[in-house]
């Protein structure tokens, strides 16, 4: 059974029909030509957030140019895997509202959207944005925008994660306690301050996902003095990529460590990838075979883009013939408990 096989059995009788609709959505902009969905006019079951936390096994989200918006591309992706991913990701600015266009999308094809909500303008326009400091989230100045978008996700009732302001341990984005005039301590301030938003409109259908970065670039900075706590998060995330490194090992289990330290939550690794070069393949095909020795990683999300398409580096799975084989295998072997629907 593929290793995406119990969230599809579990969605499979839950799946809106969309039609086309207006491309245009927060997040990833779909390619020219390609449709969105409308709500379906018939009412169908949608799963609870507890249902879907609920799975058992490991999820392969991915992360790729146009996905969920082409079924096109996101089936090639999907056939080089060897799996539907059962978690897609989107990144979505705070200049941008919430559309349930590719919420829809993601359940239709089989996978929990994945929000990655962004509280700054966007790269261009820098590592430091003070229009978004922290201080102006705590304070208020963001409590319409916030309260809207999260009123639309109630409203949406399908379960969608959110990954708020992730690599917050860094220096490289606005929300950065070292960038844009924040202060310490204002962090953890700004996301109990949404989180608040959410639990005040009543939006109960959120998966909140808190996802540093791993420790490697950043070792002296504390995440323990970065997490909201438990009552803010249901899954701990982390963000790393193989660079050097030959095993998984190096690369995740020095941020697992300092994670344990201040909760016990389950782990989702919301980016990864492998540099190009000699030790690509290996890395991969060892990646499989640490998963199943840490079954509080839960999940992973790829990062399926080349440099051209945005990547730091050509992360993809399917840069070479032998990248994708080692893919391949390593996610079919790969073992997922049934769920509840699975049958």
């Amino acid at each position: 059974m593929a290793a995406n096989g119990v969230i599809l059995a579990l969605i499979a009788g839950w799946l809106l029909r969309p039609g086309e609709a207006d491309p245009t959505v927060a997040g990833t902009k779909p390619p020219s030509g390609v449709a969105g969905a409308t709500p379906s006019p018939t009412e169908v079951p949608i799963p609870t957030k507890a249902e879907i936390m609920g799975i058992k096994g490991q999820r392969f989200g991915l992360s790729a140019p146009d996905v969920p918006w082409s079924a096109a591309k996101t089936e090639r992706l999907s056939t080089a895997a060897g799996a539907n991913p059962s978690m897609m990701m989107v990144f979505v600015k705070w200049t941008e509202e919430f559309r349930v266009e590719p919420i829809e999308l993601c359940y239709e094809r089989g996978a929990l959207p994945v929000l990655s909500w962004e509280p700054w303008a966007g790269n261009d326009s820098g590592t430091s944005q003070p229009k978004y400091a922290l201080s102006k989230i705590i304070d208020g100045s963001y409590d319409e925008y916030v309260t809207r978008f999260a009123t639309a996700v109630r409203d949406a009732r399908w379960p969608v994660a959110i990954r708020f302001a992730h690599e917050m341990n860094g220096s490289w984005y606005p929300w950065s306690e070292s960038r844009s005039g924040n202060k310490k301590g204002q962090y953890v301030r700004a996301w109990r301050h949404v989180h608040d938003i959410f639990q005040k409109v009543g939006t109960t259908n959120v998966i909140w996902i808190w996802s540093p970065n791993i420790l490697r670039p950043v070792p002296k900075v504390s995440i323990a003095a970065l997490y909201p706590g438990d009552d803010y998060v249901d899954w701990a995330g982390m963000v790393g990529y193989a660079v050097k490194e030959s095993t998984a090992a190096p690369v995740f289990e020095p941020t697992i460590k300092a994670i344990r330290k201040v909760t016990q939550k389950p782990i989702v690794i919301t980016e990864t990838g492998v540099q190009p070069g000699p030790r690509k393949v290996g890395w991969i095909t060892n990646f499989f075979a640490w998963l199943p020795k840490h079954p509080d990683v839960i999940g992973f999300i790829w990062f399926e883009y080349s440099k051209e398409q945005g990547g730091s580096a050509d992360w993809r799975y399917t840069a070479t013939p032998a990248a994708t084989t080692a893919f391949k295998a390593g996610l079919k072997s790969l073992k997922p408990a049934p769920g509840p629907a699975a049958g």
